[in-house]
């Protein structure tokens, strides 16, 4: 890891760990983590298997390429104990639709994109105007196929937090440190920031607007990404929800649109 990035992980790691831990059980209903970017602090409680897995098509036009890219998002996530959770997530089987404008060159990628391991530990509750915290860490391996194949290991670690509001409102911030590789094998450190409020319309129906920045880096690394996003979702039972998303890029280094549609099934 860049020397650089380890004060600040070790920061947000110990700021965190120094909050005493509550043990928590779970909702009453299911509660995914999916569509939005930003994450819940809650975990899905001890003995619990909760699979979100979706279908997501983005397209992204500039000067210099016209692509539209397929994938199937997917999270695993297991309860070790009421506050602490194993998860497994990858995109899944994707394909890259790619044109140049000037020639009318076309390219097609296809594969398994990598695949992240991690856990989620939820802190402590929400008291008041002191939100329920979460600590999350994942780091994603170069297990996918041929082009869609990141370089080595990258680490990322997320503080969520939640509060629950009046009128079935919510709120909820997710900062976040990461690190990747640049096309040369360099190792460079990026944040992320999300914040999504939430409304319950019904038990059933729920909705979500986000502002959020997916990366934030140098030029050099990609620059900074920015999106708005919405989405509903639906409870079928409280095992069982169904989502539809729709995201926009607000700069030119962020896929133009983006649809997402999703379930989560928990048992």
């Amino acid at each position: 890891m860049s020397t650089a990035l380890y004060p600040i992980l070790a920061a947000a790691v110990l700021g965190v760990s120094a909050v005493p831990a509550v043990a928590h059980a779970g909702d009453d209903v299911i509660n995914p983590d999916r569509p939005d970017v930003a994450n819940s602090s809650q975990v899905v409680g001890k003995g619990v298997v909760q699979l979100e897995a979706g279908v997501q098509w983005e397209r992204q036009r500039d000067d210099d390429l016209h692509a539209r890219t397929l994938t199937t998002p997917a999270l695993l996530r297991i309860g070790v104990s009421d506050a602490l959770e194993l998860s497994v997530e990858t995109d899944g089987r994707t394909v890259v639709h790619a044109v140049e404008p000037a020639s009318g060159a076309h390219a097609t990628t296809a594969g398994f994109a990598d695949a992240a391991f991690g856990f989620k530990w939820h802190v402590i509750e929400q008291d008041g105007a002191r939100p329920s915290l979460g600590l999350i860490g994942t780091v994603t391996l170069p297990t996918g196929s041929g082009a869609l194949r990141g370089s080595g290991a990258r680490p990322l670690v997320a503080v969520p937090a939640d509060w629950d509001l009046a009128d079935g409102w919510s709120l909820n911030v997710m900062p976040a440190l990461g690190q990747d590789h640049d096309d040369a094998g360099r190792r460079y450190g990026y944040g992320v920031l999300a914040a999504s409020v939430g409304k319950a319309f019904t038990e059933r129906l729920h909705g979500f607007a986000e502002l959020a920045a997916p990366q934030i880096a140098r030029a050099a690394h990609g620059g900074t990404q920015a999106v708005a996003d919405a989405g509903v979702s639906w409870l079928v039972n409280r095992d069982c929800q169904v989502d539809a998303m729709v995201m926009r890029g607000l700069n030119d280094r962020t896929p133009e649109l983006t649809l997402g549609f999703g379930i989560s099934i928990r048992r």
